[in-house]
């Protein structure tokens, strides 16, 4: 259910783009992203950090995109989301020795903390790559190429969850007693 809901923005703006425009897509993200935030607020009771993070970003970047009448705006929203968090994990585990992975997730999941360094490395990684693909992405292609970029792109955060479950799941506890 969690991935349906995270998925809608993303196959509204889709869709609107391909009737419409990259500025009627603008708004129907826009839109949608609030829609997306308000009920996850209302299942949860709460927005992790990262959600307030990309609320903001999509309605500051939408804004511009809608105001100036400026596909670009919109195009680099992905590639300023990504790089933040690289900067942001990189620089809290290196300058400040404080791992956010652990801090967001750690009542969640048990892990070693070599473990919870690796995933932050990883996390570091995969988030500038996703900047960087982005960014050529939406600076050599055309908008219609990185609107379909954006849409089927999208195996790479499901590839890299998936990769990152199978990664954690051998250090997790099992409730069953062992016989």
């Amino acid at each position: 259910m969690k991935i349906l809901i995270d998925f809608f923005p993303i196959l509204l703006f889709f869709v609107s783009y391909k009737a419409y425009d990259i500025y009627i897509g603008t708004g129907v993200l826009m839109i949608a992203t609030l829609c997306q935030m308000g009920l996850i607020y209302a299942l949860d009771r709460k927005l992790q950090m990262m959600h307030k993070i990309t609320l903001a970003l999509i309605l500051v970047f939408g804004s511009l995109t809608l105001a100036l009448h400026d596909e670009r705006f919109i195009k680099w929203k992905p590639t300023v989301l990504y790089a933040a968090t690289a900067l942001a994990l990189a620089v809290a585990v290196w300058v400040y020795k404080k791992n956010f992975l652990k801090i967001m997730l750690g009542s969640q999941l048990d892990l070693p903390d070599a473990v919870w360094m690796r995933l932050n490395l990883v996390w570091v990684a995969y988030s500038a790559f996703m900047s960087l693909i982005n960014a050529y992405v939406a600076t050599y292609y055309s908008t219609e190429a990185w609107v379909n970029f954006k849409l089927w792109g999208y195996i790479f955060p499901l590839a890299f969850i998936v990769g990152q479950g199978f990664y954690i799941a051998r250090y997790l506890k099992s409730d069953q007693p062992s016989s």
